[in-house]
């Protein structure tokens, strides 16, 4: 009995050295993914971007992908490999808002061509174009995977908030409740409180809460 207890001990110290090890390559192969993207110029991401981007480019604008390209920021924002999390890769336009000169005559402050800026992100309306596309699904995060001369592309994480293995996990199951319905579309995602001027607390920030229209009103 003393001998089976032993065993089972040693089976267990065992497993548990080998989950550590497996973890901290696990985390490591992410410290080495996130510093190739962090300047992709001078790592491999250069290459196999450029040869991805030409596949992307003959793809539609929205379009769902079995596994994210960047592994390591999708985990970072709540990305898990189970059912229930879908990732979509988003094509959005690039450039300016510079409108088509008039040809009557207008003062030059009147013609209405330069210094239009516009209200929200390129990713923000990468998420609200996935959200679109999926409605049954809410956004939970994004991130850049791609541009050239004329697109951006974002990679969109979005959650089933009616799927049993998202309503049994502790970690993401907040998304189930009613008041995070069309999240996307109200401001509350990460990119959507960026635009909205939220990242910023105290002095200095004092027109921006609850919003920036209520802020003007008061």
């Amino acid at each position: 009995m003393i001998e089976s207890r032993t065993a089972d001990k040693f089976r267990w110290d065992v497993t548990a050295r080998l989950n550590h090890k497996l973890m901290r390559g696990e985390k490591m192969a992410y410290k080495y993914i996130a510093e190739a993207w962090k300047k992709p110029d001078e790592s491999y991401v250069e290459e196999l971007m450029r040869q991805r981007l030409v596949e992307w480019r003959k793809q539609p604008a929205v379009v769902r992908i079995d596994k994210p390209t960047r592994l390591d920021r999708a985990r970072a924002l709540g990305y898990k490999a189970k059912q229930g999390f879908v990732v979509v890769r988003v094509r959005v336009r690039r450039g300016g808002l510079r409108k088509q000169r008039p040809r009557s005559g207008r003062r030059p402050k009147r013609m209405g061509v330069r210094k239009y800026k516009p209200a929200k992100s390129l990713r923000l309306i990468a998420e609200e174009r996935a959200a679109r596309k999926f409605p049954n699904l809410e956004v939970l995060n994004s991130y850049w995977v791609g541009e050239d001369g004329r697109y951006k592309w974002f990679e969109v994480i979005m959650v089933d908030p009616n799927h049993p293995a998202i309503k049994s996990d502790k970690d993401i199951n907040w998304i189930c409740q009613k008041q995070h319905k069309g999240r996307v579309f109200r401001g509350l995602t990460s990119a959507g409180k960026k635009v909205r001027g939220l990242r910023k607390k105290g002095r200095g920030a004092e027109k921006v809460r609850p919003s920036r229209k209520a802020a003007r009103e008061d």
